[in-house]
């Protein structure tokens, strides 16, 4: 399983419309593997784009 921190350091997003106004906003739940995603965090995001990926390990 590949680790959050294995994908580097963080990279924030900055939405140009709106920010998230409180923080269920932010996650949404990833349809292909069921994982919450932080749409804040690009890293996330762009793993989670990929065809057949599995599920990220967090780590604190």
């Amino acid at each position: 399983m590949t680790k959050l921190s294995d994908l580097g350091p963080p990279i924030f997003a900055r939405l140009r419309v709106r920010a998230a106004a409180n923080e269920e906003d932010q996650f949404r739940i990833c349809p292909a593997c069921g994982q919450a995603v932080d749409w804040g965090d690009l890293r996330q995001v762009i793993w989670h784009e990929q065809p057949g990926h599995t599920k990220l390990e967090i780590d604190s």
